[in-house]
Formats: structure tokens, sequence, C-alpha cells
């Protein structure tokens, strides 16, 4: 840049003088301070900022020409494993290569940005006018990235395949603003997660409203603790002479104004939160209280207290100690106490999870695998396990004896828990058939509606308390209960 002065103080004695800038530093300098607030600096592409002011701009224009635009929130399946396993060189890598495979497909209108992590969003400009033609438009787009993506990537040598869940939101004019149709086709995307992955789903309205209950749900669910609104059920457990071998304790959440709500509503969310660990540690408090209070009706040896642990709760790393210390400071007997584990705990970290167990199982501590058959069962490591017990899963004893498949399974089952040394209890006992069949397969132990539903502390203590004044209670076969106890 060249600047010219005249400088004197008349015409005559003027001179002129040039002075010479240069801002080529400068103007590369504003270009990377630019290029820092608007792209990714990974994979070179828009980045959220950028990408929301090109999409308020969009909403300006399909409002004015009367067209469809729309939104694909695109998420990569189980990266976070291929990244962690591979390593984050690697996987910077294939964000590069999934960025560059995307950015191929589109035209040099629409705009495919990185929002961070392994989340993409695409936008795709100035569809057709009419709705199915323009939902035609982005399915075909939509099928174009999951094939591309799909395709086997190279990278140092290794070969990886890349897939992506999509969910999409078309929109025409400004009626919402940009981040609600991020919201929505963020929402659109955890539906194609539960459809499988590697697909795509459109919005529509009620996956909203699932979605604003749910976080209505977790916010309500966050409350419930400090507020003292979650409580223990326990449902008995018999063995073959009608005796209470045990009980299931089962978390109830009563909510100030929906009243009961189902464990199956609000377990997988506390699952997804990691509220678990919070809920999952009340429950094994709020059991060892129980336990020490119940031990003054001088409970039998084989007595227990089963207790669920969820995998995010047992991989915690002082779990063993924090449990042990729990124990010591109640002053419970261990041998009453039965933890109950998913097959799929058992597989994850397999030696960390048998150190654990055996930590505990050394204090006297007992364990069952919960469901067991439903998951990935292998005897290479059942015999590594210090196990006491299976459980059957429901699903199995529901249609026993007509199903000869569940039959057969349920007849396999028990016939390797005796190989094995271990016990083996029924859950989900609900008629005479079902219990006589069990019987006849020399199942050992009982859990079901057929005995009792799950009943609040004070009813089973009652029990308890009757059992140990009735010294001269006769073992006697068990006989169908005079009034049936389904709900």
């Amino acid at each position: 840049m060249v600047h010219i002065f005249l400088l004197g103080t008349t015409d005559e004695s003027a001179e002129m003088f040039c002075i010479d800038i240069d801002l080529t530093d400068v103007k590369k300098a504003n270009e990377a301070i630019e290029r820092l607030a608007y792209y990714d600096p990974l994979t070179s592409l828009p980045n959220r900022r950028l990408f929301l002011e090109r999409l308020d701009q969009e909403q300006k224009i399909s409002k004015r020409q009367l067209t469809f635009s729309a939104i694909l929130f695109l998420d990569l399946d189980n990266f976070k494993y291929l990244n962690d396993s591979l390593g984050h060189s690697i996987g910077d890598l294939l964000l590069v290569e999934v960025g560059q495979r995307m950015k191929s497909l589109l035209r040099e209108e629409d705009t495919v940005a990185r929002l961070g992590g392994d989340e993409f969003v695409i936008l795709l400009k100035e569809l057709f006018c009419e709705k199915n033609t323009a939902i035609k438009q982005t399915q075909d787009i939509a099928e174009k990235v999951i094939r591309t993506l799909a395709k086997p990537i190279n990278v140092q040598q290794h070969i990886h395949i890349i897939t992506a869940s999509i969910g999409i939101t078309l929109f025409s004019g400004d009626f919402e603003t940009a981040d609600t149709l991020l919201k929505q086709a963020n929402t659109a995307m955890y539906h194609a997660k539960e459809a499988g992955r590697n697909t795509f789903h459109f919005f529509h309205s009620s996956m909203q409203e699932v979605a604003d209950s749910r976080l209505i749900l977790e916010n309500d669910l966050r409350q419930a603790l400090p507020n003292n609104e979650l409580e223990l059920y326990y449902q008995p457990q018999f063995d073959n002479h009608a005796n209470i071998i045990g009980a299931e304790a089962l978390i109830r959440w009563k909510h100030p104004i929906r009243g009961m709500i189902s464990p199956a509503e609000f377990i997988p969310l506390a699952e997804e939160t990691g509220l678990i660990i919070a809920i999952g540690d009340w429950v094994l408090v709020t059991a060892c209280h129980q336990l020490k209070l119940w031990e003054q009706y001088s409970l039998p040896k084989h007595f227990h207290l089963a207790v669920n642990v969820s995998p995010k709760q047992f991989r915690q790393k002082e779990f063993a100690p924090h449990l042990q210390e729990l124990m010591t400071d109640i002053k419970i007997n261990p041998h009453f106490l039965m933890l109950e584990l998913t097959e799929g705990i058992v597989i994850d970290n397999i030696q960390q999870t048998i150190d654990k167990m055996w930590t505990l199982k050394s204090t006297g501590v007992k364990f069952s695998i919960d469901d067991f058959g439903t998951g990935y069962s292998s005897l290479v490591y059942l015999k590594k396990l210090p196990l006491d017990q299976l459980k059957i899963d429901q699903a199995f004893v529901r249609d026993i004896p007509a199903d000869k498949n569940d039959a057969a399974i349920v007849e396999i089952i028990i016939s390797m828990a005796k190989l094995l040394g271990f016990q083996v209890i029924a859950e989900g006992v609900e008629t005479l058939e079902q219990l006589e069949f069990l019987q006849f397969a020399q199942c050992q132990q009982y859990q079901g509606y057929y005995f009792s539903k799950p009943i609040p502390e004070k009813e089973f203590t009652h029990q308890l308390k009757a059992l140990a004044t009735d010294k001269n209670k006769q073992a006697t076969s068990l006989q169908l209960p005079t009034e049936a106890n389904h709900i």
C-alpha cells in the first residue's frame, strides 16, 4: 500500500514524499483470526458459528422464495470406542476423511459443518417448493451419505468402517429459530440410533413431545433422591418347601404428582444420565441398613437379600472398597447380601471384574448373574467367576411349558448350573403350570407373582417376624396359594 503526502509551507516549497507500507502480515493475521472464528481447525469445515449464520440466511431465502430446505444432523456410530482403541491421532484422520466424503456429495451452495467431536451437520439449500419432492431430495442425499461413509477407510494400512446415524428436519421460512431446528434434527438422530444405527429418521412433532417429556422426567429424577421420593420394595423368594429363602430389593419412585413410576421408565434414563451411580449407592446403603434391622429376627443361614448393581456402578474404581466400608460401618453379616450382576458387566474387562468379585467374595458377599440367557453367556467365563446363583430370565419362564424352545433352554440352564455348583432361581413364575415344570426340571428357587408381588418393607418385615416366632413351622410341599397374587 502506497500513501502520498505533500509537505511544505507554500505551493512552491512543497515536496512530495511516498511511504510504502506492507500490510501482508496484517491481512494474513486477519484471515487467520477469521478462520479460527468460523472454521473447524481439524477438518477445515465450517464450525457451529458459521453454520448458524448460513442457516439464518437460508431461512430468510426460503421464506422469500417459498422453497424448502433441510438440516441433516449426523453422529458417527460407536466412534468413541474406535477413538479410544486406535488413539486420537487415528481418530482425527478418520474425522477428516468423513468430512471430505460428505463434502464431495454436496452442491457448492450446500454446507457441511463439524459441530464438535464426531457430530457433523449438513444444510441443504433451496430444495423444491413441493414438500414431498423436497423430502425425496433429502432422503436421496441421506442414503448417499450413509453408503459413502460405509465404504472402507484405509488409514495407516488399517481398514476401518464408519457408519452414521442421521436425523433430518425440513423447514420453510423462519418460523423456527436456528437452535430449534438443530434441536429437532438432533432429536431425530437419537431415534435413528434407537432404530439400530446406520440409518436416518425425519423429525416429526411427536418426537419433540417425547423428548420434552424425557427432559421433564430427568429433571424430576434429579430431585427424587434429595426429596426422599425413592423407596425399596421386596419380592420374596421361595424354595421347594414354601420357605422364604430371601428377597430381591426393587426400587420404586413415588412421584409427588404422577404417583408410582415404573422402574422400566426411569432406570434406563438414570443409566443414560449417570444418575444411576448415586441411585445405586442409595439402594446399597438402604438395603444394608434394612438387613441390619432384619438380623434381629434370627435370619436363617441360607437367607439373602439380592440387590441389582448397574454396570456403571460396578465399574467404579472404588466400588469394592466402598461396599466393604459400608458393610463394616453398618455391621451387617456380608453372607446375607447377594449382588445381582448382568452378563454384560462380566464380559467387559473380564479380569478386572473377576478380581473385584473375588475381593468382595472373600468378605462373604454372594453373587448372582441376573437375566441369565439373555446376554452373552459363556462357559469360559462362568467357570472363572465366583458365582453362587444363576437367575433364569422371566422371558424364558413366561411361555413354558407351552414353548418347547423356552422349555429346552430352561432345562439346559438348570442342568448347567447344577454341574457348575451354582444355585438356580427362576423369576417371573406366575402360574401353577410354570411351577410344576420348573420343579420337574429340578429348579431350586422361585420368584414371581404366583407367590408374591413386590411388597413394601413393613409388609415383608411382618412376614419375617411371623417366621421367627413360628418355631414349630414344618416344611411342606409348595401348594397353590388360595388367592392369586396378580396385580
